[in-house]
């Protein structure tokens, strides 16, 4: 059996592996698996972004194990920007480090109290039965006051992390993924799928 991951992100793909790696499935991205698509994610929130994108896959890979997540960074103080547009924040083609360089410039002179924000995952997971799951976790800290760490991808380096006196992309690869929103919600699905993996063995 497999898991399709509907993502391009060698990054993230990464952090899939390690964690649902012990489920015994080969897991693949889409380019691993020949599908280049570019996906509407017109929804209001996480969890249904998550969904589109799982449901354009399994359209086109029926009877497969589906995965597909959407995930951000929300800041109160900016009411919850960027939100769902995380990726698309100030366009697709914009670089992180230019995101992150305006996201700190928009809160130059926010006190540290005000700094409040926190990572978002959705993970959306499609059966090869049909059968929808969807799970959701976050991790909660601040914006910090300057970009530091290079572990990480997207926000990492402006995200402090509370408790580890450093930014996300300052954690090591395994302290990420065991408090990362990505690695939380992971670990959430993976429950889910082995509480399933006979009806999905049925399926196969």
């Amino acid at each position: 059996m497999k898991i399709i991951f509907a993502t391009t992100n060698n990054g993230k793909m990464e952090e899939v592996r390690d964690i649902l790696g012990d489920l015994d499935m080969e897991i693949f991205s889409l380019e691993e698996v020949g599908i280049s698509i570019v996906i509407e994610e017109n929804g209001t929130t996480f969890e249904e972004n998550a969904l589109i994108k799982a449901r354009t896959i399994f359209k086109l890979c029926p009877g497969e194990l589906v995965l597909a997540d959407d995930s951000g960074l929300e800041i109160d103080i900016l009411d919850k920007e960027p939100g769902i547009h995380s990726a698309r924040y100030l366009g697709e083609m914009t670089s992180y480090e230019e995101k992150n360089r305006t996201i700190l410039e928009r809160l130059e002179g926010v006190e540290t109290k005000d700094r409040t924000a926190r990572f978002v995952c959705a993970i959306a997971a499609i059966l090869p039965n049909g059968k929808e799951m969807v799970c959701r976790a976050t991790l909660e800290g601040r914006i910090a006051e300057s970009a530091a760490g290079s572990n990480g991808f997207g926000y990492d380096p402006i995200f402090w992390v509370p408790g580890c006196n450093c930014t996300s992309a300052e954690l090591t690869i395994e302290e990420k993924n065991k408090r990362s929103h990505r690695g939380q919600a992971l670990r959430l699905m993976k429950d889910n799928i082995r509480g399933c993996i006979d009806a999905i063995s049925d399926c196969k």
